[in-house]
């Protein structure tokens, strides 16, 4: 304190009980005789401090205090070329009433090798160098959070270690806040001050609520989202909403905000823009806010934990939470592809918010509807894991609020089961299938259109799995019913034609296959125009039947009539436009064109991993396409690394038990004994063979041509081991 700097220095008149110690270490900095001096005013973050007068003297005086003692701290501040003054603050707004903007030093977030060396200087030699440097990392280089875990971890040695500290603070949010919350003491740091920078954040927290709220609320709000990436849109609507509901069916294409009525007060429109900018700026003062060069938010992950426990201490926590939600659920669209770009900005948040339920109905109901349209997209993008335990938390929570048999909760059940189909889990998605188809025959009738689309979808299933007689029953049965109640020229007719027509081209029955496909294609011609993507879907699968049939001049001018329309129509990185592109390179590998196969597959397999990510399903099946052609050129060697490759990726992205991985082993297997290598090759088929017995079963295509490899590769090997 001042007192204490006056008693060290020892100001003569400083024991007078009248006398203004500040305007006397004032006049003694000013003084050239004292010799150079350093002041440092540490962690002044109220402008009050510096703006505002305070009694200067000591506690109890009388009311004739001298006016010089009522004047507020800057004023005490000497200008003088015998010293200078450092003060350090987390406010920007309290060093522009000192210095000015080019003479701010802004203190910058420490570097990694720095926050090791603190860790070492307060713990002593580190024999835990990667836990050290993960927990540096954890609590983003701030060095009070460095301080503060290596004070805890000292103090409870050997039984706690970095690893321990780490483990621990990993765990919940709930720990987390209570290893921050630490006040383990600290020497040479003042006695006033805070050790847990828990607490030294919310005194700030505190003091905006108390100057600006709106910048608290905007905190507040913001305290929920992914640390990066924080759109305007999602913070700038801080008040509520309303109470009403709307399901994801309710909602336009790009996430359901519906046009705002023009305003005449363009006043009050300025004046919500200026205040939004001001508290964006109040924050971004104290360094809880940062601005990305995309002109998104972005907070540290310990700022947000902060104020979500300053919440909860004051009541707020729910109210707040829910209010994110309601934003986010606004905003994030459909996962059509159309909503991609979109999609993608928002799903960190979406994955946020999946970990933070909240507590009243309502809410709930916004948070599951969220949560099935991120599974969506999800889904869309190959995302497995993600989209089942998005699309399963979305299901229960429907299950529970509104009842199985609400369209909202079928919804949610019908996104489970296509995402358990895409991971390859054919049996629980039959079972959920069957399980929504039965619940919409009773509701809604046998031939609601609803109820035909499960039905088409459990063929679909049925098809996966190899099991075609299923299949081709239900696929009829849609068939027919969709054109006695929807005429014969309805989309959900020639779909379900189309999909029948698909089922005969697998079991090789390519004459009935070809008779459905050129009525539907003859139709939607018609009924939906020649560039419709149905049509062009159409179009491709009769180009499809007709290279199955070796009829491989009229399959490839459909093919590349196709691949043109849909690069016009839907872009050149549309997925359409990707397999349009694909289907035409399998067309040029049958004709051993292998040099144009390779240039497209190549392409194919470079744009997905762009657009679709590299571990796609899609772009792992291109993959193995381009291993393929090699293959079938002798190169071994370039056709088995990228087998490898697409197998070790398959398994870990999809699973051991997926069908893709399935044949991706059994591919990896034939380019193996291709080299005359028996042994690896029949060992990896054994392998392959038992897992489709398990899992596909015996009766399944795929583990038949495995068993028949099989008997003939052992009786090569046999006649290849006598032949030497």
């Amino acid at each position: 304190s001042f007192r204490d700097i006056a008693n060290h220095i020892e100001i003569p008149g400083r024991q007078d009980p009248k006398a203004n110690v500040f305007r006397l270490i004032h006049d003694w900095l000013r003084d050239g005789k004292n010799g150079r001096w350093l002041l440092i005013l540490d962690n002044v973050d109220n402008p009050d401090l510096l703006s505002k007068a305070g009694d200067a003297g000591q506690r109890g005086q009388g009311a004739g205090v001298d006016s010089e003692r009522r004047q507020p701290i800057s004023a005490y501040l000497p200008q003088s070329q015998n010293g200078s003054i450092l003060v350090t603050s987390r406010s920007k707004d309290v060093a522009l009433k000192l210095v000015e903007e080019k003479d701010i030093v802004a203190v910058q977030p420490m570097a990694a090798a720095h926050a090791l060396s603190l860790f070492e200087r307060k713990l002593g030699p580190l024999d835990q160098g990667d836990d050290t440097a993960e927990l540096a990392a954890a609590l983003e280089f701030m060095p009070l959070a460095i301080v503060q875990a290596a004070a805890y971890i000292s103090q409870r040695s050997p039984r706690c270690s970095v690893q321990r500290y780490l483990e621990d603070y990993r765990k919940s949010d709930r720990k987390k806040t209570s290893l921050l919350n630490y006040e383990g003491g600290q020497l040479r740091r003042d006695w006033e001050a805070r050790n847990s920078i828990i607490i030294t954040w919310q005194i700030s927290f505190e003091h905006i609520r108390r100057k600006r709220p709106s910048a608290s609320d905007l905190l507040s709000l913001m305290s929920f989202f992914d640390r990066q990436g924080i759109p305007e849109v999602l913070v700038r609507n801080r008040a509520e909403i309303g109470n009403g509901y709307r399901s994801q069916e309710d909602r336009d294409e790009h996430g359901g905000r519906e046009e705002e009525e023009d305003n005449e007060d363009s006043i009050s429109e300025d004046s919500e823009d200026d205040g939004f900018e001001d508290d964006v700026q109040t924050l971004r003062d104290y360094l809880f806010l940062s601005v990305g060069t995309d002109g998104t938010f972005e907070m540290h992950a310990l700022v947000q934990l902060a104020t979500r426990k300053w919440l909860e201490s004051n009541g707020k926590l729910e109210q707040w939470k829910q209010q994110y939600i309601k934003n986010l659920s606004i905003e994030f669209p459909t996962g059509e592809y159309k909503n991609w770009t979109y999609c993608y900005a928002l799903f960190p948040h979406a994955k946020s918010a999946a970990t933070q339920r909240p507590k009243a109905e309502g809410s709930l109901r916004e948070w599951a509807s969220l949560l099935y349209r991120a599974a969506w997209y999800a889904w869309m993008k190959g995302s497995i894991n993600e989209s089942v335990d998005l699309s399963f938390t979305a299901m229960k929570v429907r299950k529970n609020i509104l009842g199985q048999e609400h369209e909202e909760t079928l919804s949610s059940m019908g996104m489970v089961g296509l995402a358990y189909s895409l991971g390859g889990r054919w049996k629980e998605a039959e079972e959920l299938e069957v399980q929504v188809m039965e619940i919409k025959k009773r509701v809604l009738g046998k031939e609601h259109p609803d109820t035909l689309t499960s039905i088409a979808n459990l063929a679909s299933i049925y098809m996966n799995q190899g099991r075609w007689k299923e299949a081709e029953e239900l696929k009829v049965q849609v068939m027919e019913t969709t054109k006695r109640v929807l005429g014969k020229e309805h989309p959900d007719t020639l779909s379900s034609i189309s999909n029948l027509a698909s089922t005969y081209i697998n079991q090789g029955r390519w004459k009935e296959a070809e008779e459905l496909e050129v009525q539907v294609i003859e139709t939607t011609k018609t009924v939906l125009g020649e560039e419709h993507p149905y049509t062009l879907t159409s179009i491709a699968n009769l180009a499809s039947t007709y290279m199955n049939q070796g009829r491989w001049k009229e399959a490839e001018e459909l093919k590349v009539q196709v691949m043109e329309t849909t690069k016009r129509v839907l872009g050149e990185e549309h997925p359409h436009t990707l397999t349009s592109i694909g289907n035409l390179a399998s067309i040029y590998m049958n004709q051993k064109r292998w040099k144009e196969a390779e240039e497209l597959q190549v392409q194919v397999m470079e744009t997905r991993k762009t657009v679709l990510g590299e571990e796609h399903p899609d772009t792992l099946t291109s993959i193995g396409n381009l291993a393929s052609t090699y293959w079938n050129q002798g190169r071994w060697k370039e056709a088995e690394e990228l087998q490898v490759q697409e197998m070790e990726t398959s398994k870990r992205v999809l699973g051991e038990e997926h069908p893709n991985t399935l044949t991706s082993i059994g591919n990896l297997a034939f380019t193996l004994k291709s080299q005359i290598r028996y042994e690896e090759a029949i060992s990896l088929m054994e392998y392959c063979f038992e897992l489709q017995k398990r899992i596909l079963g015996t009766d399944h295509p795929d583990t038949e041509s495995s068993l028949q490899a099989l008997y003939e590769w052992k009786s090569g090997a046999d006649e290849h081991e006598h032949s030497n």
